[in-house]
């Protein structure tokens, strides 16, 4: 009475009349149907099996920080019981009985991922897939910091020169000439600011130490003498021998030395990335490691305010202090990670452009009318975004306040990634709070650091030797789109279709393409569980929502889930059963949106895909 369908590298078993067929991924890819279709007096049964194969075995998903990351870079396979033995051995595409020897299941377990990461190098990657980006040009939705024509004509990376706009619609910068301060405040016509910085910079010696940083930043931020807190920059440095210190040392000054080039290196005023507006800034490795040091010696004016009502009150924190205080074994590993970023770029100048891209849904999607068809998915538990999704489109977990905790306690996905790509750092400088329709797209950065663990686990490992190729713009072929989730205090406010609009339209103006390139030709995007975990989403409904906005961005899909085997499954088994039933967005839409309207307390967490997939038999059976 059953058969064995071989899905996604899972085996598992479905009823005869289960409208699923065996076949294989590039079947999959190119539509070919060998199924047989259901027997619809059999409809009754055939939905009993359907959920007992779709329906969830366990509660909601647990909270990312303490379970789905707890390997990064490195792959660690799960314990298994004897049923998961057997699965892995049926992946391989063998028979064999539940007594199988763990050897021949240990083997038949590295060929499965090894079968599984070939499929992932089968999905469209960049360059690959990229189309010609033509001359580098600036224009009224594109700010570029550096000087088109010398580098259109000699590739060279010269800073365009430029006048200081001292408003609220561009970054106030430390080197301004309205710049100024007082002792408590910063009061326009009073002492130039930039000169009280670059006095309290240039006499710091060669082997400053915390005291004389100290010293210095606070002598041109008196008012926060009381306030600003060192004791986590102190315990990083007596964490060292003498030998290390010293290079810390070093690097300290350096940093220094690199922050007052700031006229020189960026003289052209930079834009904010404000809400509702699409624009762009393209800027050099080298101006983003002026910025982020200056950034380090807490050098930008109306940026450390905590009042809701600052002028900045929308935008991340962009100056360290925060990181400096409050000593914690996380802020252990981030300033090793942040140091050696420091003593890379001041040791040997990158030469590359970054690319950071605000963009805005003018207009929701209309799901309700959408005759699209799921895309190919490719679900894994084994590796992550940042290496084994590289070249595709990289989805950030964000906050709304792009980096979130990045320079506080915070050590999640998102703050990994601004770490161990410490040039996203500088995006909280220019960008405003995202919107329910706005992402934050960013091309180039370059990745310096290795680490292992997540949250409390996580550790600087050493350098990483980026060797990602660059496009035409001398960019890395890095791309890492920002989109933030909706946090919910309880589980099933989620289960409202108002929200999944929201989650929806979120993540379609994450993935969807640049409106100049052929669809055919876009990146696949690699994601995760993304708003799960500590904002209490729901794993298999965020599942859903990305791949019905990649289906409609027309981009293919990877899903990492990060060790968790029940969850990639269950991602793979409805996928091939809508796939099979060629329902459209507009129809699994509509079955979301019967979901969200059951009364709460009849919602079972664990039933929303045996929902999905008796609703579209039972219609079928009516027609």
């Amino acid at each position: 009475s059953t058969c064995l369908a071989v899905w996604g590298l899972r085996a598992v078993r479905l009823p005869n009349k289960f409208p699923v067929s065996v076949r294989s991924r590039s079947q999959l890819s190119s539509g070919q149907h060998n199924g047989e279709e259901s027997n619809m007096s059999n409809r009754s049964q055939d939905s009993s099996q359907v959920k007992e194969l779709l329906s969830d075995s366990t509660a909601p998903m647990g909270d990312q920080k303490s379970s789905t990351h707890k390997h990064r870079n490195a792959e660690k396979s799960p314990t298994k019981s004897s049923d998961e033995d057997l699965m892995s051995f049926n992946n391989c595409g063998r028979h064999a009985d539940t007594h199988q020897k763990r050897s021949t299941s240990s083997e038949c377990s590295r060929e499965a991922r090894e079968l599984s990461m070939s499929f992932l190098t089968e999905m469209k990657k960049a360059p690959g897939c990229s189309t010609s980006l033509g001359k580098l040009e600036f224009g009224r939705n594109h700010t570029v910091l550096v000087n088109v024509d010398a580098y259109n004509s000699k590739k060279a990376l010269i800073p365009q020169t430029g006048r200081d706009l001292w408003s609220s619609d561009y970054v106030r910068m430390p080197c301004s000439d309205s710049s100024h301060y007082t002792k408590g405040t910063f009061i326009p016509g009073e002492e130039s600011r930039w000169k009280a910085i670059k006095k309290s910079l240039e006499k710091l010696p060669q082997k400053p130490s915390v005291q004389d940083v100290e010293k210095a930043i606070l002598k041109y931020n008196p008012k926060y003498k009381n306030d600003w807190n060192f004791d986590a920059l102190h315990s990083f440095f007596e964490h060292f021998p003498k030998q290390y210190r010293e290079t810390h040392s070093r690097t300290l000054y350096k940093i220094a030395e690199l922050a007052l080039q700031l006229p020189k290196l960026c003289p052209k005023a930079i834009p904010l990335l404000k809400q509702g507006r699409d624009h762009a800034i393209t800027l050099s490795q080298m101006q983003i490691a002026c910025l982020l040091a200056n950034a380090f010696y807490c050098t930008f004016p109306f940026r450390n305010s905590t009042n809701p009502r600052a002028e900045y009150a929308n935008y991340p924190d962009i100056n360290f202090h925060r990181l400096f205080g409050q000593w914690s074994e996380r802020k252990l590993e981030k300033f090793k990670t942040i140091f050696h970023y420091f003593k890379t770029v001041t040791d040997k100048e990158p030469h590359g452009l970054v690319t950071f891209e605000r963009r805005h849904l003018t207009k929701p999607y209309s799901w309700d009318c959408a005759n699209e068809k799921l895309t190919d998915l490719h679900v894994t538990a084994e590796g992550n975004i940042e290496t084994e999704g590289k070249e595709m489109l990289q989805v950030d977990f964000a906050c709304k306040l792009v980096g979130g905790g990045v320079l506080g306690s915070g050590l999640v996905q998102e703050e990994i990634r601004f770490l161990i790509n410490t040039e996203l750092i500088v995006s909280r400088l220019f960008t405003e709070k995202l919107g329910d329709q706005d992402c934050l797209r960013i091309i180039g950065t370059q990745r310096y650091s290795i680490y292992s663990g997540y949250s409390d686990s996580y550790k600087w490992d050493g350098p990483f030797e980026d060797l990602t190729p660059r496009d035409e713009w001398h960019r890395r072929i890095t791309e890492i789109v920002a989109i933030d989730a909706l946090e919910f205090k309880h589980y099933n406010e989620q289960f409202n279709i108002g929200k999944v609009n929201r989650e929806l339209n979120k993540a379609f103006c994450g993935f969807q393409g640049d409106r100049r390139t052929d669809p055919s030709l876009q990146s696949a995007v690699a994601t995760g569980n993304w708003g799960c975990g500590a904002f209490k989403g729901d794993a298999k409904l965020k599942a859903l929502i990305q791949m019905m906005a990649a289906s409609a961005a027309r981009r293919n899909l990877v899903y990492f889930t990060f060790g968790d085997q029940d969850l990639r499954g269950k991602l793979e088994n409805i996928h091939s059963f809508l796939r099979e039933q060629n329902v459209t967005m507009a129809r699994l839409y509509s079955v979301l949106e019967m979901y969200c309207r059951k009364p709460g307390h009849s919602r079972e967490p664990n039933d929303l895909y045996t929902f999905i997939s008796n609703s579209i038999l039972d219609t079928k059976s009516k027609h």
